[in-house]
C-alpha cells in the first residue's frame, strides 16, 4: 500500500502522515527559477509563463535536478511548487503559470496538494491560473497513478499539460486515458520542421487529434522564423522558444517584437 500524507479536508478525518511528510530536514541545496513566456501567436499576446528550475545564481537545471534522489524527491517537488508560485507573485505575473511536477513524488494528490493551495493563498495567486505539467518521458512506474493525479488536479481547478509529447514512454496510450488541457510538442519534432516533410506530417496528425479532443497544442523549442511559420500554418497558436524569448532568471521575459512576424 502506498503511504499517504495527511488529508487537508475539513470533511475528512486526518490520516497518518507518510515518512516524506514527516521529514522536515533541509534539502541540502538551494535553487531558484527562471520564467519563459509562452506566446499566443495569432493574438500577439503572452499566454503563460513556464517556471524553469535554476541554481541559486542562475546555474543550469541539471545542476539542481542531478541532486534530486529518492530521499528528497517529495520535499523537492513540494518546494518547487511553493517557490514557483512565490516568484511569479513577486514578479507580478498576471498570465497563467506552468509548473513542472514529479508524479513519482505524489503519494495521494488530494493530500500532497496542500502546500500548493497554501502558497496560492499566501501569495495571492489564483489556482485557476496554475498549469501543472509533466514530461511524457518521465519514468512513471504507475501510469494509472499519473492519470489519477491529473484527474484530481483538474477537479481542484488546476489546468494540466503533457510536456515533450511524442518523445516519451506513453504517447497516444497516455492520451487515450487522459486528455489534458495542453499538449506540448517535443522540440525534436519542432527542430527544422520547415525542411522535414515527415515532421510536418506527424505534427499535422497531432494537431488534428488534439482538435478532435479539444486539447490545445503548444510547440516548444522554436528557434527560427521558418519553424514558427510552418507550425502556424499547421494550426498551432501557442509557441515557446528562443525565437521569442529566452528564460529570464528571476524576471519576466520580454518577447522580441520582431518574432511575431
Amino acid at each position: 500500500m502506498i503511504p499517504i500524507c495527511p488529508a487537508d479536508d475539513a470533511h475528512r478525518e486526518p490520516v497518518p502522515a507518510c515518512v516524506q511528510c514527516r521529514n522536515n530536514d533541509e534539502l541540502g541545496f538551494d535553487f531558484d527559477y527562471a520564467y519563459q513566456p509562452i506566446i499566443h501567436l495569432r493574438q500577439r499576446a503572452i499566454y503563460a509563463h513556464e517556471a524553469l528550475v535554476r541554481g541559486p545564481n542562475g546555474e543550469s537545471a541539471y545542476s539542481v535536478l542531478s541532486r534530486v534522489n529518492d530521499a528528497n524527491r517529495y520535499m523537492f517537488d513540494q518546494a518547487c511548487r511553493v517557490r514557483a508560485i512565490r516568484g511569479a507573485a513577486e514578479l507580478g505575473i498576471a498570465e497563467l503559470l506552468s509548473i513542472n511536477f514529479l508524479p513519482n513524488a505524489v503519494y495521494r494528490p488530494e493530500a500532497c496538494i496542500r502546500s500548493t493551495f497554501a502558497a496560492a493563498r499566501e501569495y495571492g495567486f489564483p489556482i485557476e491560473r496554475i498549469i501543472f505539467e509533466v514530461t511524457e518521458s518521465e519514468q512513471v512506474m504507475d501510469r494509472p497513478h499519473l492519470v489519477n493525479i491529473f484527474e484530481e488536479y483538474r477537479r481542484f481547478g488546476f489546468r494540466t499539460a503533457i510536456d515533450d509529447f511524442g518523445a516519451g514512454y506513453a504517447g497516444l496510450n497516455l492520451l487515450s486515458e487522459f486528455q489534458p488541457d495542453i499538449i506540448k510538442i517535443d522540440m525534436q519534432l519542432v527542430r527544422d520542421i520547415d525542411t522535414s516533410p515527415a515532421k510536418q506530417a506527424i505534427v499535422s496528425g497531432i494537431v488534428g487529434i488534439c482538435a478532435s479532443l479539444k486539447i490545445a497544442v503548444l510547440a516548444e523549442g522554436i528557434e527560427t522564423p521558418g519553424e514558427r511559420d510552418v507550425l502556424r500554418d499547421a494550426g498551432v497558436d501557442l509557441m515557446q522558444g528562443y525565437l521569442f524569448c529566452k528564460p529570464a532568471f528571476r524576471a519576466i521575459g520580454v518577447v522580441d517584437p520582431g518574432s511575431w512576424k
